[in-house]
């Protein structure tokens, strides 16, 4: 008979988790606490995990980082997600540090993923603003908005 979650170790059950795809600490906590494990065996669990460099917050904050700029999303968008999910804000820094090192420029992925949707800047106010609208929904500010808005469609 196949071993339920609830007999089933804190461990296995996070082992299972992180086969498929990385997790942040607090996520998998939740996780775990939801599969009826004590906090005191999830926090062990996930202490030894971390560790053995199973779960690293720092790991996921990247590759959380790197899927969403694959998608188009804006940092402030990103960096909203990375903290719901509890990775700490020193963690998050880093983690855009690094990006930044790797070249990502946040203003030409907003004027990108403005291109992509849209075919031209807009000829009335309103259509403008929902152009501003689409890039602010996508986690980018102010001025890489303006700077969107302003060089989308340069090479077109």
């Amino acid at each position: 008979m196949p071993e339920t979650s609830a007999d089933a170790a804190p461990r296995e059950d996070a082992i299972r988790l992180l086969a498929r795809r990385e997790y942040a600490r607090a996520e998998l906590a939740a996780r775990l606490a939801a599969k009826g494990h004590t906090p005191e065996a999830v926090a062990e669990c996930l202490d030894a995990l971390a560790a053995e460099g199973l779960q690293s917050d720092a790991r996921f904050a990247e590759s959380f980082l790197r899927a969403r700029l694959a998608r188009g999303q804006g940092p402030v968008k990103i960096r909203l997600e990375l903290e719901q999910r509890g990775v700490e804000r020193e963690r998050v820094r880093a983690a855009f540090h690094q990006a930044q090192a790797d070249g990502t420029d946040w203003f030409a992925l907003a004027a990108a993923a403005l291109a992509r949707r849209f075919s031209g800047p807009g000829d009335t106010p309103r259509e403008r603003a929902r152009r501003e609208r689409f890039l602010a929904g996508r986690g980018f500010d102010a001025d890489q908005v303006r700077h969107a808005l302003d060089h989308a469609w340069d090479s077109a």
